[in-house]
Protein backbone atom coordinates (compact mmCIF):
# COMPACT_ATOMS: atom_id res chain seq x y z
CA UNK A 1 0.00 0.00 0.00
CA UNK A 2 1.21 3.29 -0.81
CA UNK A 3 0.36 6.45 1.09
CA UNK A 4 0.25 10.02 -0.52
CA UNK A 5 0.56 12.67 1.05
CA UNK A 6 -2.25 15.27 0.83
CA UNK A 7 -0.35 18.81 0.58
CA UNK A 8 -3.03 20.68 0.46
CA UNK A 9 -4.74 19.40 3.49
CA UNK A 10 -1.24 19.83 5.69
CA UNK A 11 -1.50 23.17 4.19
CA UNK A 12 -4.73 24.02 5.00
CA UNK A 13 -4.41 22.74 8.80
CA UNK A 14 -0.73 24.65 9.09
CA UNK A 15 -2.91 27.78 8.39
CA UNK A 16 -5.74 26.96 10.45
CA UNK A 17 -5.56 29.79 13.52
CA UNK A 18 -2.88 32.10 11.49
CA UNK A 19 -2.84 35.81 10.76
CA UNK A 20 -0.27 36.43 7.98
CA UNK A 21 0.99 40.53 7.49
CA UNK A 22 3.18 41.29 4.70
CA UNK A 23 5.95 43.97 5.55
CA UNK A 24 7.69 46.52 3.24
CA UNK A 25 11.16 47.49 5.01
CA UNK A 26 14.26 47.77 2.72
CA UNK A 27 16.41 45.94 5.75
CA UNK A 28 18.73 43.51 6.52
CA UNK A 29 16.50 40.75 8.32
CA UNK A 30 18.20 40.88 11.06
CA UNK A 31 18.23 44.75 11.05
CA UNK A 32 14.69 45.00 11.35
CA UNK A 33 14.27 41.78 14.09
CA UNK A 34 16.28 44.38 16.00
CA UNK A 35 13.61 47.19 15.65
CA UNK A 36 11.06 45.36 16.06
CA UNK A 37 12.51 43.17 19.53
CA UNK A 38 13.59 47.05 20.92
CA UNK A 39 10.33 48.75 19.88
CA UNK A 40 7.54 45.79 20.79
CA UNK A 41 9.49 44.48 23.45
CA UNK A 42 9.73 40.63 21.50
CA UNK A 43 12.74 38.63 21.17
CA UNK A 44 12.89 37.49 17.93
CA UNK A 45 15.97 35.01 17.24
CA UNK A 46 16.98 33.20 14.19
CA UNK A 47 15.60 29.42 13.85
CA UNK A 48 17.82 27.68 10.90
CA UNK A 49 15.96 24.46 11.80
CA UNK A 50 13.03 26.07 9.68
CA UNK A 51 14.77 27.87 7.25
CA UNK A 52 12.77 27.81 3.89
CA UNK A 53 14.77 26.13 1.00
CA UNK A 54 13.21 26.12 -2.79
CA UNK A 55 14.77 24.95 -5.52
CA UNK A 56 14.47 26.32 -9.17
CA UNK A 57 16.45 25.62 -11.94
CA UNK A 58 18.66 23.36 -10.32
CA UNK A 59 19.81 26.44 -7.75
CA UNK A 60 18.71 26.36 -4.18
CA UNK A 61 17.46 29.53 -2.23
CA UNK A 62 17.22 29.87 1.46
CA UNK A 63 14.92 32.03 3.14
CA UNK A 64 15.62 32.68 6.91
CA UNK A 65 13.30 32.32 9.53
CA UNK A 66 13.08 34.29 12.54
CA UNK A 67 10.97 33.06 15.60
CA UNK A 68 9.33 34.65 18.64
CA UNK A 69 6.71 32.41 21.08
CA UNK A 70 5.21 34.22 23.88
CA UNK A 71 5.93 33.31 27.14
CA UNK A 72 1.98 33.27 28.62
CA UNK A 73 0.48 32.05 25.39
CA UNK A 74 0.31 29.45 22.30
CA UNK A 75 1.46 31.89 19.99
CA UNK A 76 4.41 32.01 18.06
CA UNK A 77 5.54 34.48 15.71
CA UNK A 78 7.80 33.48 12.33
CA UNK A 79 9.55 36.15 10.27
CA UNK A 80 10.31 34.90 7.20
CA UNK A 81 12.71 36.89 4.73
CA UNK A 82 10.92 37.35 1.44
CA UNK A 83 14.02 37.35 -1.08
CA UNK A 84 17.05 35.85 -1.71
CA UNK A 85 19.38 36.08 -4.31
CA UNK A 86 17.15 37.40 -6.73
CA UNK A 87 13.63 35.29 -5.97
CA UNK A 88 11.01 35.12 -3.64
CA UNK A 89 9.16 33.22 -1.39
CA UNK A 90 6.20 33.99 -2.05
CA UNK A 91 6.77 35.22 -6.09
CA UNK A 92 3.31 36.98 -6.10
CA UNK A 93 4.17 39.09 -3.47
CA UNK A 94 7.31 40.94 -4.94
CA UNK A 95 7.33 43.98 -3.37
CA UNK A 96 7.24 42.43 0.24
CA UNK A 97 10.62 42.58 1.94
CA UNK A 98 8.98 40.39 5.01
CA UNK A 99 6.00 38.00 5.81
CA UNK A 100 5.27 37.65 9.87
CA UNK A 101 3.41 34.57 10.33
CA UNK A 102 1.06 34.23 13.89
CA UNK A 103 0.45 30.77 14.37
CA UNK A 104 -1.10 28.49 17.57
CA UNK A 105 -3.46 31.25 19.37
CA UNK A 106 -6.20 33.29 17.96
CA UNK A 107 -5.42 37.04 17.04
CA UNK A 108 -8.22 39.55 17.49
CA UNK A 109 -8.66 42.39 14.83
CA UNK A 110 -8.09 44.68 17.27
CA UNK A 111 -4.88 43.11 18.51
CA UNK A 112 -3.73 42.75 14.86
CA UNK A 113 -4.70 46.50 13.76
CA UNK A 114 -2.36 47.36 16.87
CA UNK A 115 0.73 45.35 15.93
CA UNK A 116 0.17 46.84 12.48
CA UNK A 117 -0.06 50.41 13.63
CA UNK A 118 3.90 49.81 15.88
CA UNK A 119 5.12 48.31 12.72
CA UNK A 120 4.11 50.89 10.56
CA UNK A 121 5.38 53.72 13.15
CA UNK A 122 9.16 51.91 12.85
CA UNK A 123 11.40 54.20 10.53
CA UNK A 124 11.99 52.29 7.03
CA UNK A 125 8.88 49.96 7.44
CA UNK A 126 7.19 51.43 3.84
CA UNK A 127 3.99 49.01 3.89
CA UNK A 128 2.41 46.87 6.70
CA UNK A 129 -0.32 44.77 4.89
CA UNK A 130 -2.73 41.40 5.83
CA UNK A 131 -2.42 39.25 3.50
CA UNK A 132 -5.65 36.64 3.51
CA UNK A 133 -5.50 33.53 2.66
CA UNK A 134 -6.98 33.38 -0.63
CA UNK A 135 -4.58 36.46 -1.75
CA UNK A 136 -1.43 33.91 -1.35
CA UNK A 137 -1.08 31.60 -4.23
CA UNK A 138 1.58 29.82 -3.08
CA UNK A 139 1.31 29.45 0.67
CA UNK A 140 3.28 25.88 0.64
CA UNK A 141 6.30 27.73 0.76
CA UNK A 142 5.72 28.76 4.11
CA UNK A 143 4.89 25.63 6.17
CA UNK A 144 7.83 24.23 8.05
Amino acid sequence: MKMVLDNKELTEGFFEDTRLLGIMAPLKDYQFCWHLNTSMGLNFRQNNEIEMKLVKKKRSYFFSVYEYREPTRFLSHYLYNNQFDGEYLLPEFKHLDFLWLMKGDAVSDGALQETIQIIKALNSVQLVVELTNEKIKNKEHLVF
